[in-house]
């Protein structure tokens, strides 16, 4: 580290209370509560159909390179393609540039495509949807999905959640069933609730300043304005939490006190006559979850401080009001755990676009290409996960302090509500620290 990890989380916590100082002081009107929209230019359709048809390509290559491709998770393109520039580069793209996979995402354009069919069988009437999502059932779906990615990536026996094929078999699955889900629910119904991957990435893509909008225009506006009119459904917050916990227990599992912890609770189940395999997942599956509750119960904790104002409002509305706040505290946590994995291995699309399966093909001539490790240094790899975590938390303080005006008449009231959301950014911060530093120790 570069410096002791005290002094970051000293430093941090300083920050945001000055952060908070400022606001308090500075800001005294609602300032993220409308986006300010100014239209760029309209995108043309043909792109937007060009880009849907790459991200069938890119699906279709994904499949192909999984099953018919060499059975080496560094040398074939579908598992850097999926882990790396999927996993993580898309929420970057996404806070970058808005809801890029959303015209990428194969099973929404193919799902479109059947659905312009059956219209057109119908001879022009627009066929109704044959089931009605269910309500009650809301984000839920999409919740299952991060934490079955999450349990793909860090619980599942190493051996074979790096196997291209078992990726490829899980991705044709996913597509199968979200592609039977929109036909039967509606492409938007199913598409902005159930389907997790595209959830995730439309929920980051609010963050940022650019948008298309329902007429067609890239347009934009005041970046933070757009996660403050995310509808609360069922399951809302629990996807939040999610996308914080399982970037959290990703950090914990490499860390010194899980090495030390986990074999105690792998024993747990290893007592009862599990094997050690299925032990030791079990074992990972608890701490996921843990760290899902965790990050849920921190929350809540500063929900209740807010909650102890005053008696205007319940918890439960006060749950919902605020659950946006944590939106770019969720991204902050993926770009600091992520980064240096971005920058890396992404590199290594330079010889597998020549070599997709790993077969010893050169299509561009670039199949010798190798990563460049030295392209940054470990010093400013820590101060870019160092300013994504206090960044993300500084943008959660703003985001609570802009909503406190609209919900509290009295700017002094609305100050005091936030000190126990104040409480829990320093928290989160300090734990995100505290979980760089522990990485590999």
């Amino acid at each position: 580290l570069p410096i002791p990890v005290w002094l970051f989380s000293w430093a941090a916590a300083i920050v945001l209370v000055v952060s908070f100082v400022a606001l308090s002081t500075l800001w005294r009107e609602p300032q993220l509560q409308e986006q300010h929209a100014r239209r760029i230019f309209r995108l043309p359709r043909a792109v937007e159909w060009l880009a849907s048809l790459f991200g069938v390509g890119l699906f279709g290559l994904v499949l192909y390179s999984g099953f018919a491709g060499a059975q080496v998770p560094n040398a074939n393109f579908s598992v850097t393609f999926i882990y790396v520039l999927f996993w993580v580069g898309i929420p970057v793209l996404s806070v970058l540039f808005g809801d890029v996979f959303r015209a990428l995402s194969p099973w929404r354009t193919c799902a479109r495509a059947l659905s312009a069919l059956l219209h057109a069988m119908r001879k022009g009437r627009s066929p109704a949807p044959l089931v009605r999502y269910p309500r009650r059932l809301g984000m839920w779906p999409a919740v299952a999905t991060l934490v079955g990615f999450a349990w793909l990536e860090l619980v599942y026996v190493p051996a074979d959640r790096d196997r291209p094929s078992t990726l490829a078999a899980l991705s044709l699955a996913y597509f199968l069933a979200m592609l039977a889900g929109m036909v039967l629910c509606g492409v938007e119904e199913w598409g902005g609730q159930a389907d997790g991957f595209g959830a995730y990435f439309n929920l980051l893509s609010r963050l940022s300043a650019v948008f298309r909008d329902d007429g067609g225009f890239v347009s934009l506006r005041r970046p933070l304005s757009g996660v403050t009119s995310l509808e609360i459904r069922p399951g809302t917050v629990a996807l939040i939490c999610t996308i914080i916990g399982t970037t959290t227990f990703d950090g914990f599992s490499n860390g010194g006190v899980w090495r030390n912890l986990e074999p105690s609770v792998a024993n747990i189940f290893s007592d009862v006559g599990l094997n050690q395999t299925p032990a030791q997942e079990l074992a990972y599956s608890v701490g996921l979850v843990l760290c899902i509750c965790l990050i849920g119960a921190v929350y809540r904790a500063g929900i209740a401080g807010v909650r102890s104002v005053g008696s205007r409002y319940d918890t439960r509305q006060l749950t919902h009001a605020f659950a946006h706040t944590l939106v770019p505290i969720g991204f902050a946590y993926v770009l600091a755990h992520y980064f240096s994995l971005l920058l890396w291995q992404s590199q290594a699309m330079g010889y597998l676009i020549s070599d997709p399966l790993g077969n010893g093909a050169n299509l561009f001539g670039t199949s010798g290409y190798e990563i460049d490790y030295h392209v940054i240094s470990y010093a400013a790899i820590w101060y870019v996960q160092v300013a994504a975590l206090i960044g993300g938390h500084v943008a959660g303080l703003a985001l609570a302090h802009d909503r406190a005006l609209v919900m509290y008449p009295d700017p002094e009231e609305a100050v005091r509500s936030q000190y126990w959301m104040l409480a829990v950014m320093v928290a989160f911060t300090s734990f995100g620290l505290w979980l760089l530093s522990s990485v590999g120790t």
